[in-house]
């Protein structure tokens, strides 16, 4: 910890002076509507909102606190962020500017973004593990880890809230870290607004959102509130063969009983048809022409479609000044089709899976959480939860072609019921046992089971049917000091899990039938110190360093007979520093930075074979976990006019070489892009309009933007876009 102690004081010590700070964000609502002390941001003379130095969150603790006052790396994006002269379509745009997080746009619509918090997640080759993800109180991660980021509408999404470190195990499955998103409220008198826009790359996107309230005035008084928004976006793709159509729908509507109890319903709908997959590129590939698709996206037309449509309800009511209580239930299906390039050789393997994956899945659950919350001198607040979840799904493999046609449905490979479910009880504590000692602390039960009826037996493909539970506990512990009103330093440690997915679970490296037994849970030992300082009315810094050492780290074990196997092979080590500073110049002008180091090394050796007919290869001992750069940072100088007026936003990204294999011989060069936007808005009586221009990777850099960790036929890389431009329009109208 000397060693990232030092590293850390070398960065204040050379960041700061050129430090030009943060979001000017408008001031979060608390879940009542109205504005807590804690996050009321003062007014310039002209009425405009400065940006929130403190803002309040939920992420955490689960009940609304100040940021500033909690023993954890909690950030919070604002609607202006997310919305402002942005696509709306990738977390990337909003998520970039957050310490520790690196996501990794694949310019891949059928395999989603990469997402890794600290390293956990980052040797993810589809969809996001190792995060949970949330959208408002309602789970976007499977109870096995395995979540997805598209069916977030960022068109109406109001703040994402980020936590990294050790409280992130409160959350459950989940090492690395929670994003939750939280759907905007309607406004007050109803509204109708649209957006258009267009770009390179054959990009448009259109959408239509409608809110209100009715019954009242506002959304304290008025009885029900709601807001809808239905979108479109198409793209031709920077590559070949990556052409895309996305539908979204989402609704959410608030019934007020009263001042104590109110009842929020939401529905999310997910369409993306015959999404196109490039695949990734070897070296050579790159160098040759970074837009091109490998062959076999061609000869076997590599696709996804996918249905998703979930739809949840969440209950509040307040009993007392004290207690409160929280219900919630959701429920969804998901439906996916996806072509592999899954070669067609003379003798196909027994137990191959084929090169069609057919899923049909349902999914729900259910919790309950209760809140006491005492004031006074010495505040004590208690939560305590439980929270069950599953999903059951029928797996279905195909071969890819039929006859002599290819990227066809062809011979059944694969035929399955898979189940997984997870009960977990929770809960946690916030005492303030003087005017200066805060102490956090929680823990979490969790029983996750996993459940295979395999239907696809024959000669030569055993019944691989089986079943298995994974237990942990889970205790976190935090302890914040008030060096003085405007700076806190804290300490918190615990313990996290991370279980295998369905995927990793399905064979075993040996070749004999049944679930792989011998696979267990990753378990992490997470510390964390540093502080969080005011430093002046309009400046707000935030340091933490933190370490992680993960034991039993899930890692490939072999590809034999097309099946990727898994297997719990070494120990791995995360050190690391986290700044982030945020300077508001005034109602106009505000900056911000970030900085990320991020040591990430294997503690011992380990073997495994990369792919089908090749020697087991030798990872060595203090090898790089691919995936994770060493450094990123990020960059921000946003000036901001109000209405009618002129805004601008300059960004910078960097990002750290990036190594694509555990034997660290393949790697993605570091890369530094500037982004710019740029929006005039004005008033028309009750009509609003924006007209706006984003032009991204300004200097026109060739970089690759992800890589697909241990790729089985080393096509490892997915380069991203060069220069390119959006325009479009926003408009509302107030009835």
């Amino acid at each position: 910890m000397l060693k990232i102690l030092n590293l850390a004081l070398v960065a204040i010590g050379i960041g700061l002076p050129n430090l030009v700070p943060a979001s000017d964000s408008p001031p979060v609502q608390s879940k009542t509507g109205t504005n807590t002390a804690a996050e009321a941001s003062p007014l310039e003379s002209s009425g405009r909102s400065l940006p929130v130095l403190n803002p309040v969150v939920i992420t955490g603790t689960r009940t609304e606190q100040s940021s500033f006052s909690l023993p954890m790396s909690i950030d919070v994006v604002e609607t202006k962020v997310i919305q402002e002269v942005q696509p709306r379509v990738n977390l990337s745009e909003a998520l970039s500017r957050v310490p520790g997080l690196v996501i990794q746009n694949r310019q891949n619509y059928a395999q989603d973004l990469q997402i890794s918090s600290r390293g956990f997640g980052a040797r993810s080759t589809f969809g996001i593990r190792g995060i949970r993800i949330f959208v408002d109180d309602i789970p976007a991660t499977m109870p096995d880890g395995q979540g997805q980021a598209a069916n977030i509408n960022l068109g109406s999404t109001k703040r994402i809230e980020v936590l990294r470190g050790p409280f992130s195990a409160i959350y459950g499955n989940a090492s690395g870290g929670v994003i939750q998103a939280f759907t905007e409220d309607g406004p007050n008198e109803t509204t109708l607004s649209g957006t258009l826009l267009g770009g390179s790359y054959g990009t448009s996107r259109g959408e239509i959102k409608l809110g209100g309230t009715l019954g009242g005035t506002d959304v304290i008084s008025g009885p029900f509130n709601y807001v809808v928004d239905i979108s479109r976006f198409q793209t031709s793709g920077y590559r070949d063969h990556s052409a895309a159509t996305r539908y979204q729908a989402s609704a959410k509507a608030t019934y007020r009983f009263d001042h104590d109890a109110n009842l929020t319903l939401v529905v999310n709908e997910l369409h993306q048809g015959n999404t196109q997959d490039p695949l990734g590129l070897t070296q050579a590939q790159v160098i040759e022409n970074p837009r091109q698709a490998d062959i076999s996206a061609h000869t076997f037309n590599t696709r996804k479609s996918i249905d998703n449509t979930q739809g949840g309800a969440v209950y509040e009511h307040r009993f007392s000044a004290s207690n409160k209580i929280k219900l919630i239930g959701y429920a969804g299906t998901r439906q996916l089709e996806q072509f592999l390039a899954v070669p067609r050789g003379a003798q196909i393997p027994a137990t191959s899976s084929g090169g069609v994956v057919d899923l049909d899945r349902q999914f729900g659950g259910a919790g309950l959480r209760w809140t006491y919350r005492s004031m006074g001198e010495r505040p004590f607040t208690l939560t305590a939860g439980i929270e069950y979840e599953i999903f059951k799904e029928r797996r279905k493999g195909f071969e890819n072609f039929s006859g002599a046609i290819l990227g066809v449905r062809g011979g059944l490979r694969r035929n399955e019921n898979n189940t997984v479910s997870s009960l977990s009880q929770y809960g946690q504590a916030e005492w303030h046992f003087t005017q200066s000692w805060a102490l956090s602390a929680a823990v979490r039960y969790t029983n996750v089971k996993f459940k295979s009826e395999d239907f696809f037996v024959r000669p030569g493909n055993a019944d691989d049917s089986g079943s298995l539970t994974f237990r942990n506990v889970n205790p976190v512990l935090g302890l914040l000091y008030k060096a003085t009103s405007t700076l806190n330093l804290y300490a918190s440690g615990g313990w996290g899990f991370e279980t295998p997915t369905f995927t990793e679970l399905a064979y075993r490296p040996d070749g004999a039938s049944g679930l792989n037994f011998s696979l267990r849970p990753s378990e992490s030992r997470n510390i964390e110190v540093g502080f969080k300082w005011l430093a002046t009315d309009n400046t707000r810094l935030n340091l933490a360093l933190f370490e992680s050492v993960v034991t039993d780290e899930i890692l490939p074990a072999t590809n034999i007979g097309g099946r990727a196997t898994f297997q719990n092979a070494t120990d791995t080590r995360r050190r690391g520093i986290e700044l982030a500073a945020v300077h508001r110049f005034g109602a106009d002008l505000s900056a911000y930075f970030s900085y990320t180091f991020l040591d990430a090394r294997f503690r011992d050796s380990y073997t495994y074979q990369p792919r089908a007919g090749t020697p087991f290869v030798i990872v060595a001992e203090g090898n790089l976990v691919p995936g994770i750069p060493r450094n990123t940072a990020y960059g921000e100088l946003a000036w901001r006019r109000g209405l009618p007026g002129f805004s601008a936003v300059i960004e910078a990204i960097y990002r750290d070489r990036v190594y694509a294999n555990d034997i660290n011989t393949e790697a993605a060069k570091q890369y530094a892009i500037a982004n710019i936007r740029l929006a005039y808005s004005h008033q028309l009586g009750r009509l609003k309009l924006s007209e706006f221009i984003r032009i991204d990777n300004v200097s026109n850099a060739k970089y690759v933007g992800a890589v697909i960790v241990n790729e089985g036929n080393e096509r490892f890389y997915e380069p991203s876009a060069g220069r390119n431009v959006i325009v479009g329009l926003n408009a509302s109208y107030v009835f």
